[in-house]
């Protein structure tokens, strides 16, 4: 299998937690976004959103997390065998999925960093709009979806109902892990692959007093994860600010060269 991803998305590390808890083989493929790599055509032509996970086995190709969360589940018996309720896991995944992790992300990003990714982005898709009139359309198409994730990052309601739509999140899970030890059942499984990233990303941006102290059970629960060969794997190498740093300001430069040369 192959992975399309890059280390600091949050939808990609549910699917490679996912994947080092089932032990499966595959090989990882980074790609960019802060460089805009995911608009590179070749990438672009598989996968018209330019979002990252993609995974591909042979002739199968999944584009976004959701589906191919339950892709990997099917393969030789789904994470928890008899010791989850498999209603259950496929309940969490999908209220996990509903919750728009970008929008929480992108919100305690500063505004000027922001603006200088956005501009960057939109000036290469309009270089690709004109070296590749194919895929015109599709471009198009993610300039709107661009903007509309800038005008969501500008509306107030909006990051209040993403906030809530979290606090709702993390009080189903605080109830349900006063009954089971994992979200779904008595082992781990789907449900936790893609939850447990949403509490990484909370401890990255320092809300761990306002989200997770006062939920001592997914505290608790946190802290078992983080202990896990799969987060260690995954999500320990990004898991504070500085160590983010080593792959952003990189990246940041090399856009800034891109920018001073008209390089898109």
């Amino acid at each position: 299998m192959e992975l399309y991803q890059h280390p600091l998305s949050l939808n990609c590390q549910k699917v490679r937690i996912a994947l080092e808890e089932k032990n499966l083989d595959y090989e990882i493929y980074t790609i960019n976004p802060l460089k805009a790599k995911n608009l590179d055509p070749d990438f672009f032509r598989a996968n018209s959103s330019g979002n990252l996970p993609v995974l591909k086995n042979s002739n199968v190709v999944i584009c976004e997390s959701l589906p191919i969360l339950q892709y990997i589940n099917g393969i030789n018996g789904p994470l928890g065998d008899d010791k989850v309720h498999h209603e259950k896991v496929q309940e969490w995944v999908k209220k996990v999925d509903e919750w728009d992790a970008r929008v929480f992300t992108l919100s305690h990003v500063s505004e000027r960093t922001l603006r200088f990714f956005s501009r960057f982005k939109r000036r290469v898709v309009i270089a690709r709009m004109a070296k590749n009139p194919d895929l015109a359309n599709k471009y198009h198409n993610k300039l709107n979806s661009m903007h509309a994730m800038e005008e969501k990052l500008k509306s107030s309601e909006e990051l209040s109902a993403n906030e809530k739509q979290l606090i709702v999140l993390l009080d189903e899970a605080e109830d349900q892990l006063g009954t089971t030890a994992f979200l779904a059942g008595f082992e781990f499984s789907i449900a936790d692959a893609s939850f447990v990233p949403i509490l990484a990303r909370i401890q990255l941006l320092k809300l761990v007093p306002e989200l997770l102290k006062p939920r001592p059970r997914l505290l608790e629960y946190f802290g078992r994860m983080k202990v896990r060969p799969s987060y260690k794997e995954v999500i320990q190498g990004y898991s504070s600010q500085l160590k983010q740093m080593r792959v952003v300001v990189p990246s940041m430069c090399n856009v800034a060269l891109r920018k001073l040369f008209s390089r898109y």
